[in-house]
């Protein structure tokens, strides 16, 4: 068996992977560096002791250092930000929005922002509407971000080194309560392309589309379903934006039926996106209209019991499913 790693110690060693490659690479972001704990779950832990001020822990002002930072990658840095949890992206978003992504367009292609900005998310933690949701819709929509969601210890390895070696900016979204979730170690200096989408689990009869925390989910389901003779294709697109629509138009084709699984909240999600271009490319194809499962509309409460209604269940796959198999 091969040796089992959580999330953390993946990140960590892609960072320091990262910076003993290329010393352009450097980390900002509050409690980053080892006297204030490596991060706030230890993803930079050894980071500031090896590498000295090339990690810099920072004031709380995510406008400030993530700005410091987009001026750093003109200047021919790589820096990595970290943003303490995905809601407070919403501070700094002129900085991501309107100078991170418009650099390249605005300068006619003679100067790229290559930088990664990295951050956590997720319910089922108690830690209430402010802390907890999943705003990658946000920057799909935003032209020149790309946006990378890993599942898997494996994954986050190789996704982070592509993310920090790219030329243009990457939000790089982190799922909180699957941190310590354990799986396969990576292969140390190897890496996943953005934009490529896996599939986990081949089928023939429905096809299953998630990206972090959703794909441990999808994955639940197929199998438990597999056992009642239904035989479900399991995607995880990894990078939801730019989308792997060739994986997953080749899979829906094949299948006819699609489900879109997410824990961001319904209404104008990446569900949406994904459901209309599988319409619009296979529309007299599919044999079931394409489903989406989804958080509630509403702030993740911090209630256990509402947090529990709020996020989407496993009975909701399966019904879904079963619904496009009706």
């Amino acid at each position: 068996m091969s040796e089992q790693v959580d999330m953390i110690q993946s990140l960590n060693w892609a960072l320091h992977d990262a910076m003993e490659d290329d010393s352009q690479v450097i980390v900002f972001g509050e409690e980053v560096a080892d006297p204030e704990g490596g991060g706030i779950v230890g993803v930079t832990k050894g980071l500031s002791t090896k590498y000295g001020n090339r990690v810099r822990s920072t004031p709380i002002s995510e406008m400030a250092f993530t700005g410091a930072a987009v001026g750093a990658a003109v200047a021919g840095m790589k820096p990595v930000v970290e943003i303490m949890l995905m809601n407070f992206v919403g501070v700094c978003m002129d900085q991501i929005t309107n100078h991170a992504a418009k650099l390249r367009f605005m300068s006619g292609g003679q100067t790229s922002v290559p930088m990664v900005i990295r951050t956590m998310t997720g319910s089922g933690m108690q830690n209430g509407g402010q802390h907890s949701d999943f705003l990658e819709a946000w920057f799909c929509h935003t032209p020149g971000m790309k946006v990378v969601m890993p599942s898997s210890p494996e994954d986050g390895y190789g996704l982070l080194r592509s993310a920090i070696d790219d030329p243009d900016p990457v939000l790089f979204v982190e799922h909180f309560p699957g941190y310590w979730a354990k799986g396969s170690a990576p292969q140390r200096g190897g890496s996943i392309p953005l934009g490529v989408a896996r599939i986990v689990k081949r089928g023939a009869d429905v096809t299953l589309i998630g990206y972090s925390r959703s794909v441990m989910d999808i994955t639940a389901v197929a199998n438990k379903l597999g056992g009642e003779g239904v035989s479900c294709e399991v995607i995880d697109l990894r990078t939801v934006s730019p989308l792997d629509m060739d994986t997953v138009l080749t899979s829906v084709k094949k299948t006819g039926r699609a489900v879109v699984v997410h824990e961001a909240v319904k209404s104008f999600g990446v569900g949406a996106e994904l459901s209309t271009r599988i319409y619009e490319s296979l529309y007299r194809e599919l044999k079931a209209p394409v489903e989406r499962v989804a958080s509630k509309d509403a702030p993740v409460p911090f209630s256990k019991s509402l947090e529990v209604a709020f996020l989407y269940s496993h009975a909701d796959i399966e019904a879904a499913v079963r619904r496009t198999l009706d």
